[in-house]
């Protein structure tokens, strides 16, 4: 099970979320990208750099900060230019669904999912490896089921976004090891997203879900060095 990078584009406090909407049942095993931030990024507005204890918490050291190697500049809805630069745009998004197109060639597998805190949002990363450019389908769904069998799926939160990885291949088709866990991963540090439920890797998908305060605004981007899909949810207010 699994984290991503690349450039395509959009989609707290600490505390409990003691709110679980969902009951998971199912699990199976289960994104270099080229880039493309999506929409309402400003470009003329001031950028702080992510903090690197707050950037990406790496999910296989809870509590440890793994700053990512490189950050959107500026983004607008159907952008498709890569960027190298380090600091991340000021956040626009909302809550409609965002999608990104993988490469023909697409084989990956989720080998990291991360999350950590950030100014004024939350961020999930999850990392994959292998061939081509991942692409995604992020939405909110009213109840989170697996994919194949149907099942619910356990998300803390009072909402669900579904992130489905698309070019998504089994680790005995790519020859990467797939995240295991720990699942769910908590939100560390976090203040709108509760945690990460993973699902499973299905007939070219992956398929995630991460847990919320409410339907808030998000963004969806690709970065890369390495390669990850970023999913970034507003805080409240």
């Amino acid at each position: 099970m699994r984290d991503t990078a690349g450039v395509l584009a959009i989609a707290a406090a600490p505390g409990c979320h003691p709110q679980r909407v969902i009951r998971r049942a199912a699990r199976c095993p289960s994104l270099l990208l080229t880039a493309a931030l999506l929409a309402a990024c400003g470009s003329g507005d001031p950028v702080t750099p992510p903090s690197a204890g707050a950037e990406e918490v790496s999910s296989t050291a809870p509590g440890s900060a793994a700053p990512s190697s490189a950050a959107p500049s500026s983004a607008s809805p159907s952008s498709a230019a890569a960027t190298s630069g380090t600091d991340a745009p000021p956040f626009e998004g909302d809550t409609q669904p965002a999608t990104g197109e993988a490469s023909a060639d697409a084989l990956v597998t989720v080998s990291d999912v991360r999350t950590g805190r950030q100014d004024g949002y939350d961020r999930v990363v999850l990392e994959t490896d292998g061939t081509g450019t991942p692409g995604w389908d992020v939405r909110y769904v009213d109840e989170a089921y697996s994919q194949g069998t149907g099942a619910p799926v356990e998300v803390a939160g009072d909402a669900v976004l579904q992130v489905t990885i698309t070019g998504a291949g089994y680790p005995f088709d790519t020859g990467v090891e797939e995240w295991a866990g720990p699942d769910p991963l908590p939100g560390n540090g976090t203040q709108t997203v509760t945690e990460v439920a993973w699902d499973a890797t299905f007939e070219g998908t992956s398929v995630a879900f991460v847990g919320t305060t409410g339907e808030a605004p998000f963004r969806v981007y690709a970065l890369e060095g390495p390669t990850r899909v970023v999913i970034e949810v507003a805080h409240p207010g």
